[in-house]
């Protein structure tokens, strides 16, 4: 099996339906995965570069597990990117660490799907937002391999009860099932 990094972009996960439920079964099903939650590891936002760079030398595939906010992912996550994303390291003429490395991106929205398509509720589709990690991906000579994506997580707009966050959590399932089996396959 490949060694898998999955960086939670989270920036409330204690307090998080979607996210945790998936990062738990992420847990149990790929037990030898290492989990970087930025939201305990760095509430002041303040990266330890070397110490994440450290994480991404090892692995083989790196999974950003996050949910949509503002149309784009967490500012934690973006942060992170930019701290430890650097030139010379992993892009540029010496710029070759995550070479070969595989990138996947699975997130959750609290809108249903439907809301991301021409003439939904948002009025522009999923990949119009989020055309950022392939480019990343390219630009540092990862792979992509796509995306894991579910919608409709709000459990408030459900009714903000157990039957809400039972709801909640069953999607949430069946999402990280599809990113289980997506990691794999690769």
């Amino acid at each position: 099996m490949k060694k898998v990094l999955v960086v939670s972009g989270h920036t409330d996960l204690k307090n998080s339906v979607a996210n945790s439920t998936i990062l738990g079964i992420l847990k149990e099903k790929l037990p030898g995965a290492e989990f970087d939650l930025l939201d305990s590891l760095y509430p002041d936002f303040r990266i330890d570069v070397k110490a994440e760079q450290e994480k991404l030398l090892k692995a083989d595939v790196v999974v950003l597990q996050f949910p949509i906010y503002w149309f784009s992912m967490p500012s934690i996550l973006e942060r992170w990117i930019e701290d430890v994303f650097l030139h010379g390291w992993a892009y540029g003429s010496t710029g070759d660490k995550l070479k070969g490395k595989v990138l996947i991106d699975s997130f959750t929205t609290g809108s249903p799907e439907t809301a991301y398509q021409k003439g939904g509720a948002v009025g522009h589709t999923m990949d119009e937002f989020l055309v950022k990690t392939p480019v990343i991906a390219g630009f540092c000579g990862m792979k992509y391999a796509g995306r894991v994506y579910s919608g409709g997580m709000a459990w408030m707009a459900l009714g903000a009860n157990e039957a809400a966050k039972e709801q909640v959590r069953a999607k949430a399932a069946v999402h990280a099932g599809k990113l289980v089996k997506l990691i794999e396959s690769l």
